[in-house]
């Protein structure tokens, strides 16, 4: 047998970092790459007499996420201990939620494959802290403990490692775009481990499945999961059985290895966190929530391929990055013009913002200047090129288009005399072409503007001169 005779199924688990200044329980600040054990308190270290204390602000970026994937939020949720006994959880145990989360049932409906992925719970827990391991020791860094984390929990809706990425892909965009997470899977704040099975096609009941750890990458994400489902077909194939296990990924060898057997509810010993309440959500509370909720990047596209009229590849563009879309909304308030505003974000203003590393809610030019400057471009005072010179300036400055246009001398020359005299020496020494062009090579056009442009220092306006030149090329 094959591959083909195959169905792989996946799940997959998410742990995104929520963007709050200090921990889910503690005071403690959230920042990564400070000197390590620097942001700690007792709460964080699991002292005798720590009491935790909830952070409101996790709660607000909870329902966020759960109103923008569809869930159910419940009213009430409840915390739970989770035990483990790692170097890097000093107490023992990971305050989570666990039989009654904030949110369930959800979903996100995947472009490509259009299908909806399920989603069966958002819950909250504290992140552990990390484990360095370096010239045969090991060294623990207890900043991370207690930063807030949503999981975000899937179905085993996906079918190749494919539709996974898109699914995350997806999520990422919506967590960002709903001021939830950052979206930064190097730094680890989006952070995914993959439940991987395979059944034979036609069967009903799915295989035994293995969890894949940490996948911090997209490109890593595809590979591991494909060679998962390879290494399941292949030991299947064999006649072997398929141990439930938790997996690393090895990138060198694109392949995964046994990192321990994979645990169950049991093995953790859930109890209710004693020390905390159950946590209640108001009407109030998640009325508010919605009414601070921005529209969702496949809305916004939707919106501006319908009523903008921009092409789908436009539209992505510009709704990839909320900041950006919401730059480019305001920018075309005072212009009208959806299509020549999007070229000019797409080309220049992102270009810019990628040499800079400028956030488009930070550029120094406002709306009413970038209106300005286009008005600049269509009335002909300057060129476009000249108005990229002029963008420039205003982008690294806020300076004002026409006080950057008179500094540096950028306006088009539009007055017909000064013109007609320029025209008048080109065509004088240049007998032979003004022949040609009469006997109908009309391409001689292009040679008289380049010449007159040059003369001009590039000052000339284009549509001018090309009337003039075309009146006195053929005699009139």
């Amino acid at each position: 047998m094959a591959l083909s005779d195959f169905q792989p199924v996946i799940g997959l688990e998410v742990h995104a970092q929520l963007l709050t200044q200090s921990k889910l329980f503690s005071t403690a600040r959230v920042t990564f790459g400070a000197e390590p054990n620097t942001h700690t308190t007792p709460v964080c270290l699991g002292l005798p007499g720590a009491l935790p204390v909830l952070n409101g602000k996790v709660v607000e970026l909870a329902l966020r996420a759960g109103l923008a994937l569809d869930c159910k939020v419940n009213e009430r949720s409840e915390w739970s201990r989770k035990h483990y006994f790692y170097p890097d959880s000093p107490k023992g145990y990971q305050i989570t939620q666990y039989e009654f989360p904030i949110c369930e049932w959800g979903g996100l409906t995947l472009d490509v494959a259009a299908k909806r992925v399920q989603i069966r719970r958002i819950h909250i827990e504290e992140d552990a802290g990390k484990s360095v391991h370096a010239q045969g020791l090991t060294l623990v860094d207890l900043n991370r403990v207690g930063t807030p984390l949503l999981e975000i929990v899937s179905e085993p809706d996906l079918r190749s490692a494919d539709e996974a990425v898109e699914y995350l892909k997806l999520l990422r965009d919506v967590l960002v775009y709903v001021g939830v997470n950052d979206g930064n899977l190097e730094e680890g704040s989006f952070r995914c481990d993959a439940n991987v099975s395979i059944m034979r096609k036609g069967a009903k009941d799915y295989g035994t499945r293995c969890e894949l750890k940490n996948l911090n990458s997209f490109k890593n994400i595809k590979l591991a999961i494909d060679a998962e489902i390879a290494r399941h077909v292949e030991v299947l194939e064999g006649g072997g059985t398929i141990v439930q296990e938790t997996r690393l990924f090895d990138v060198a060898r694109s392949e995964t290895r046994s990192m321990r057997s994979k645990e169950d509810a049991h093995d953790y010993r859930y109890f209710p966190e004693p020390d905390l309440p159950p946590l209640l959500v108001s009407e109030d509370e998640l009325a508010r929530a919605r009414s601070t909720m921005p529209e969702l990047p496949r809305a916004r596209r939707r919106r501006y391929v319908e009523q903008l009229k921009l092409t789908e590849y436009d539209a992505g563009v510009l709704t990839a990055d909320r900041e950006l879309s919401e730059l480019y909304e305001r920018c075309l308030a005072p212009v009208g013009d959806a299509k020549r505003v999007a070229n000019w974000f797409i080309g220049e203003v992102s270009r810019l913002l990628n040499e800079s590393g400028v956030k488009p809610g930070a550029v120094k030019f406002t709306p009413s200047q970038f209106a300005a400057l286009l008005g600049f471009i269509e009335s002909g005072k300057i060129s476009q090129n000249a108005g990229k010179e002029v963008f420039g300036q205003m982008f690294a400055t806020g300076a004002e288009p026409n006080d950057v246009i008179a500094s540096r001398g950028l306006a088009q020359v539009s007055d017909t005399g000064a013109l007609e005299k320029v025209i008048d020496e080109i065509i004088a020494v240049n007998q032979k072409n003004v022949d040609g062009y009469r006997a109908g090579n009309v391409k001689l056009l292009g040679f008289f503007v380049g010449q007159v442009m040059k003369a001009m220092k590039g000052k000339g306006n284009p549509k001018v001169v090309n009337e003039l030149l075309e009146q006195k090329l053929k005699g009139t």
